[in-house]
């Protein structure tokens, strides 16, 4: 279990606990390590939400599926991020969209009375917990915003400005594939493939496989 916990102590949410206290945890098993290879399923739309999961490694995607069928990537947790955080003490606790591995990940988990016995014995870890998922709901409602009810070319356009405004430049370095641009946007690769050619037919835009650049 000791090879754990380097990677718990890791992340910020549990950094109230000792050492000690975590193991004890773990050997007693309140706290459990489960592995996902790549592209697991972690939870379906509609599955209950009945404990907390705290991400150690690897990176995990909520998506949604549309009434056409096209694949919304809505976010993205990486380690020390947790998962249904803003379900389990809900009266409605069930994951509204699917949760799966984008590659090898591990994840610990606490159910919920556990978590809750932590709460009374930890304020400070009850605190930490409550500023996580506020935050967290915020900016995933605020994802869910930006690229619902929007043409494909402003999808585009909100993620060439921010992109930009990262890099510091109009010559914008893709970090992913146009595949994976297309999930993150719920279309189609053909479609994104279509709608950057227009654009840059309409002088706004020239780009190869591996860049964009802003005329």
């Amino acid at each position: 279990m000791e090879k754990y916990l380097e990677l718990i102590n890791n992340a910020q949410l549990l950094n109230s606990l000792t050492s000690e206290d975590i193991l004890d945890n773990l050997n007693n098993g309140s706290f459990k390590i489960k592995s996902y290879r790549r592209n697991n399923i972690i939870h379906f739309e509609g599955d209950k939400c009945t404990r907390f999961e705290l991400i150690l490694s690897g990176k995990i995607v909520v998506d949604s599926i549309d009434e056409s069928g096209n694949l919304l990537n809505i976010s993205e947790f990486y380690a020390g991020d947790i998962l249904g955080g803003n379900l389990l003490f809900s009266n409605n606790p069930y994951y509204p969209m699917t949760i799966s591995a984008k590659e090898s990940s591990l994840i610990l988990e606490i159910d919920k009375d556990v978590l809750f016995n932590i709460f009374i014995k930890n304020p400070h870890f009850l605190k930490t917990y409550l500023e996580y998922i506020s935050d967290n709901t915020y900016i995933l409602g605020d994802r869910i915003k930006r690229y619902t009810n929007k043409t494909i070319r402003e999808k585009i356009t909100n993620y060439l400005e921010y992109e930009s405004k990262k890099q510091a430049s109009n010559h914008i370095i893709l970090d992913i594939s146009k595949t994976a641009l297309a999930e993150k946007f719920g279309v189609s690769r053909t479609s994104i493939s279509r709608e950057l050619a227009k654009m840059r037919d309409d002088d706004l835009i020239v780009f190869d496989a591996k860049s964009i650049t802003i005329l």
